[in-house]
């Protein structure tokens, strides 16, 4: 196996010491120009890489942002990675972004993975519901700012979009349609968003005069297509059908849609449903999907601006004040939801 090059090898081929290869590389001004580019063409002869992270290191700062998301596979959360990653770059630093796949064990492994690396800091949709992996991460001093997620009982920023408001609107819209029994396929219930966006539903039917009885419940043990497939299968086993689906994401609405389609019910005239995110395959669906829209992109830049704010040094470091950011979602109205009743 070959040996990587070291910054003393490259000050043996150029023939000056260690320091001046330093200053090279990080100083430049303040070398020589014929002694600079001997020892940039030894850096190139010899395939010279620095070490970033030993650099990191003695410096005791990161250039790295860590990411930690619930599930890669949701587009919403891709776009969230998008938004921190722009303001991460337009920063100079860069972003590792891992996936927790709703598993708090894996949760905590990345979170220790980022101790670790003693990252600049860390944007986190939590998979615990108990808080515990939050705690233990607390201990490392590193700051985190919740994405996705309101900081209750804790003094993090947070960067979330109101979903009690959000399941409101969806429900509202499908009462609004005439429906008077309806499904809410939801998702694992350690989950806030998913229990947020169930008491929007429920107030919805409230302010309608109807009662939680309108609403049934299919909980589901993940927020992907199989498990609205699931979903789906379950719904069309009911003795009395509700007449619309209000779904926790839009994976799930695509497998409930897989689900109808495969069984001959035709959405909307027989089921109406609606999801939740407004990911682009929403919109590209065989039938279109009504879907509450979360403004993914700029929830994630918000949340790495939040981060750099609290991280900054210098003389001019403005002070950091931990702040809760809630945006609105919006109802995006297509035709899995527009049958006349």
């Amino acid at each position: 196996m070959a040996q990587s090059v070291g910054i003393k090898d490259v000050a043996r081929a150029a023939g000056v010491s260690v320091g001046t290869v330093s200053n090279v590389i990080n100083r430049p001004d303040t070398v020589a120009s014929e002694t600079r580019a001997r020892v940039q063409s030894a850096i190139e002869r010899l395939g010279y890489v620095r070490s970033e992270s030993a650099r990191q290191l003695r410096a005791g700062r990161s250039r790295i942002m860590g990411l930690l998301v619930l599930d890669m596979g949701n587009p919403f959360f891709v776009d969230v990675a998008r938004g921190a990653e722009r303001a991460a770059r337009e920063a100079g630093l860069g972003v590792m972004v891992c996936n927790s796949a709703q598993h708090a064990a894996e949760e905590a492994e990345y979170l220790s993975l980022f101790a670790e690396q003693r990252v600049r800091g860390v944007l986190l949709t939590p998979a615990d519901a108990t808080g515990r992996n939050i705690e233990a991460f607390r201990r490392h001093g590193i700051p985190f700012v919740l994405v996705d997620r309101v900081a209750e009982g804790t003094t993090e920023c947070s960067v979330s979009v109101d979903d009690v408001a959000g399941g409101a609107l969806a429900v509202r819209h499908l009462v609004d349609a005439g429906h008077r029994s309806i499904a809410y396929v939801s998702g694992p219930p350690g989950l806030n968003q998913v229990r947020d966006r169930r008491t929007g539903a429920l107030n919805a039917l409230a302010e309608a005069g109807l009662g939680p009885e309108a609403l049934r419940e299919l909980p589901t043990e993940r927020l992907d297509v199989a498990a609205g497939r699931d979903a789906g299968a379950r719904l069309l086993g009911l003795a009395d059908r509700p007449t619309a689906v209000f779904c926790a994401n839009d994976l799930l609405a695509l497998g409930v849609l897989q689900a109808m389609y495969a069984a001959g019910v035709t959405v909307p005239d027989d089921l109406a449903i609606v999801g939740y995110d407004d990911i682009e395959f929403a919109a590209a669906a065989a039938v279109p999907l009504t879907s509450v829209r979360q403004p993914a992109v700029t929830m994630g830049a918000l949340a790495a601006e939040l981060l750099l704010e609290e991280t900054e040094e210098g003389e001019g470091k403005r002070a950091h004040e931990h702040r809760r950011v809630v945006l609105q979602p919006e109802l995006v109205v297509r035709r899995s939801s527009l049958a006349a009743r």
